[in-house]
């Protein structure tokens, strides 16, 4: 993103904006390689691919602030990469991550990864530093470091079932594994940071914390994602979670969290609400029935509905309820810029 557009993102995140029209959009190799026309494949294993790919959006779509802005990642795969898990790649949808942990003794066997060398991390990094002057040529920088969280990762690694059972079945075994995981995350973002000192945001993803009830927020959330938000002193911390969002929205301040992306099923009020008002919501068109299905009219609808049924328009980015899914035209994404610009 540019500088100036970072500075409107800060003065939305904290409450100093007068403008309440702003405009994001999480995006990354789920809708880009279709979107652009290109395959999955071209879009990982080319740098030149995927940096024209990133541009062409920007280009497109001028009103929109996209994040994180040039997002480097091979989906999925790429933290779960670090800890040894086999990579499935394909040529026209997203790779997925084998699991590497078949029993308890696995997660005390599970190496604590080298985030400089390991896995697909080097190559995130390097075409970055390859790139990065040129992003800078087109007026950008890069502002934040990006990581799926800890629960998220931990199913990657033994499945989604499999963790929650072990959530529930032993929980001390369950703090093993996320312990090593958080590490991971933390040496993780401070290796992005200082690679990349433009960085001042973290952006973690973790749509499993939708799947675990209050008491395991507690118990194994709110610490977790304290320390991956804490990894070093950032201006905005971004948490995506398009799960069930209700139980963890009240512990968003204490989590180390700025600025929340939702689920569409939680009106934006009901989140406010829970969240408190020092928390800025990014959201929710429903992206796949609506942003992604919907005709540009249905869009424009929809769209205008969503803002009308916020109450306070303060600390908001109009958005969808999660990243831009697969199939997105662009007429529907320009349908939601104009509805935002017309709203009255």
């Amino acid at each position: 993103m540019t500088n100036s557009q970072w500075e409107a993102l800060l003065a939305v995140v904290e409450g100093r904006s007068s403008d309440t029209k702003a405009l994001g959009f999480i995006i990354d190799s789920p809708w880009l390689p279709g979107w652009a026309g290109i395959s999955t494949l071209d879009y990982y294993s080319s740098d030149d691919i995927w940096l024209k790919t990133n541009l062409k959006a920007i280009e497109t779509f001028p009103e929109i602030t996209f994040l994180p802005g040039f997002w480097s990642e091979y989906g999925m795969c790429t933290e779960p990469s670090a800890f040894g898990a086999r990579s499935v790649w394909y040529e026209a949808n997203l790779p997925h991550a084998e699991k590497v942990i078949h029993s308890d003794e696995d997660i005390d066997r599970l190496p604590q990864p080298n985030v400089t060398c390991d896995g697909l991390l080097p190559f995130m990094i390097n075409r970055l530093k390859l790139l990065e002057p040129k992003i800078r040529e087109q007026g950008h920088v890069i502002k934040f470091a990006v990581t799926r969280g800890p629960l998220n990762i931990a199913t990657f690694l033994m499945g989604t079932t499999e963790f929650l059972l072990l959530l529930a079945m032993d929980p001390d075994k369950a703090h093993v594994l996320l312990d090593k995981v958080t590490k991971f995350i933390e040496d993780w973002v401070r290796y992005q940071k200082e690679c990349f000192p433009t960085i001042e945001g973290i952006l973690l993803l973790d749509d499993i914390v939708g799947f675990v009830g209050e008491e395991d927020i507690r118990e194994f959330v709110v610490p977790s994602l304290k320390r991956c938000f804490g990894a070093f002193e950032s201006k905005i911390g971004f948490f995506h979670n398009d799960a069930f969002g209700l139980t963890c929205a009240p512990f968003l301040k204490e989590m180390g969290v700025d600025l929340f992306n939702f689920a569409f099923d939680h009106p934006i009020s009901h989140i406010r609400e829970l969240a408190g008002p020092d928390v800025a919501l990014i959201g929710n068109l429903p992206p796949r029935d609506v942003l992604a299905a919907g005709t540009p009219e249905q869009v424009y609808q929809a769209t205008q509905t969503m803002i009308s049924e916020a109450p306070d328009h303060s600390r908001i980015i109009w958005s969808c309820g999660g990243g831009i899914p697969q199939n997105v035209p662009t007429q529907n994404l320009q349908a939601f810029v104009k509805a935002v610009r017309e709203y009255q």
